[in-house]
């Protein structure tokens, strides 16, 4: 790739310390011209050096560290500085690298780099953000798990054996002389439905894997008054929104994420539904509704010191549905042969049976993910359907005695894209594979 980048590898604003990193061919003579030419220390040992300006005076002073390529997270020379974390003395080290010939990384660029020279592959990659934007324990394993090249692994697997397969039937295709056995019968056909169910696996992870990265969407549901505010402010363990005796406080809907054992719920208050005059409240009537539309998870609301009134507010068909009776320290008389979860979000009654009954309606718990070694996100599951499907027409065309080119054709867009997604797709593999293991022109 081109040439030496630098990026704030910290946050923004002040704090204890800031890194900057550097990655390219001219790393080495960047860190040691901004240190006044004081020699660099040893790969992969740090030192205390100042870095200086064009007039040699001093910028910064901190701890400097060097990681010779490959052996680095870029697969290239890295120098990474460890400075001061004030906002303004670390753009200036900043700007006295830039000054030096390093240019701005872009977003992403380091990890792009470390794909680019094969210290990563592309579910790495990804993985390093999914760590970073963990909410969870779970979310936490899942990335670690990716990053350490789990689900690259299981991809490889599969394309190696359809990469197998694949070779066998071009070279009867191509080199019908040498009397290879084709294999195109059922041994290869069970070959290539093997793969379809492992693909279909990684395919049945993909809710979990949304839920991992964005959380379950929880749609507190009810109508005005019945604790719907008090309910996400319990979860959240402080108060997000305003509780008011008033009926139609709550006009927006609030988004908030809460951890409930290892799985993140994005809690989404709502307003309460009604028949209104009010031109603003009906407009948050209405985005209740399309809230409820999309929900993962409805939590519905009623409230047990009024009257019980059958009253069923609309929930789509087949919508993971909990109804929670509120205010079990208030319970109306006319409530007692009534099923339902029974809480308080006043005093904290039922709140801990409240959060089994979301594992056990959910079917997540850390035991249950616990087996799940990967959870795949929207781009895997593309290329996974797309190398199903792929592989559907591949089974169809055998079973119909059609052509072999047909079905090989199926096979090399399988094999594009389950490559896709670790970012490996080489179709001179193919050739290798023939001569390599059938011995073709002897």
């Amino acid at each position: 790739m081109g040439g030496t980048i630098v990026a704030i590898a910290t946050p923004v604003g002040t704090g204890a310390v800031s890194l900057i990193r550097l990655s390219g061919p001219e790393a080495q003579r960047i860190a040691l011209a901004a240190c006044g030419k004081v020699s660099l220390p040893d790969a992969r040992q740090v030192a205390l050096r100042k870095i200086r300006d064009e007039n040699d005076l001093v910028i910064d002073e901190g701890v400097l560290c060097f990681f010779a390529g490959p052996r680095s997270y870029t697969g290239e020379d890295v120098v990474e500085f460890t400075g001061h974390g004030g906002v303004v003395v670390t753009r200036k080290v900043l700007e006295r690298f830039v000054e030096l010939g390093a240019v701005p990384a872009g977003p992403g660029e380091f990890t792009q780099r470390a794909f680019m020279n094969g210290r990563l592959d592309l579910t790495q990659a990804e993985a390093v953000m999914d760590l970073i934007s963990a909410q969870t324990s779970l979310a936490l394993r899942s990335a670690n798990e990716q990053l350490e090249g789990r689900l690259g692994a299981v991809c490889q697997d599969i394309r190696a054996a359809l990469l197998g397969s694949t070779a066998h039937l071009e070279a009867y295709i191509d080199f019908p002389e040498e009397d290879i056995d084709p294999d195109v019968g059922e041994k290869l056909k069970q070959g290539l439905l093997d793969q379809r169910k492992r693909i279909l696996d990684l395919l049945a992870t993909a809710d979990q894997g949304r839920i991992l990265r964005e959380g379950v969407r929880t749609v507190i549901y009810g109508k005005p008054n019945v604790g719907k505010s008090s309910l996400l402010n319990r979860l959240l363990g402080y108060q997000r929104a305003i509780v008011s005796a008033q009926e139609g406080t709550t006009r927006d809907t609030i988004e908030e994420v809460v951890n409930i054992r290892g799985i993140p719920l994005r809690l989404i208050d709502t307003a309460g539904v009604r028949e209104s005059k009010d031109e603003i409240e009906r407009e948050g009537i209405a985005m209740t509704h399309g809230q409820v539309a999309k929900a993962d998870l409805i939590l519905e609301m009623r409230d047990l010191s009024e009257p019980f009134e059958d009253v069923e507010l609309p929930i789509p068909e087949g919508a993971k549905h909990l109804q929670i009776l509120n205010k079990r320290d208030q319970e109306d008389s006319s409530w007692s042969s009534k099923d339902g979860l029974r809480i308080s979000c006043e005093t904290g009654e039922g709140f801990e049976e409240l959060e089994e009954n979301l594992m056990s309606l959910l079917s997540l718990d850390e035991e249950h993910w616990g087996v799940h070694s990967v959870a795949v996100n929207a781009r895997h599951q593309a290329c996974l359907l797309r190398g199903r499907e792929a592989l559907d027409r591949a089974v169809s065309s055998m079973g119909a005695g059609e052509e072999p080119e047909f079905t090989s054709l199926s096979l090399r867009e399988a094999l594009g894209a389950i490559g896709e997604i670790s970012g490996v797709v080489d179709t001179e593999e193919i050739l290798g594979e023939i001569f390599g293991n059938f011995c073709i022109g002897k």
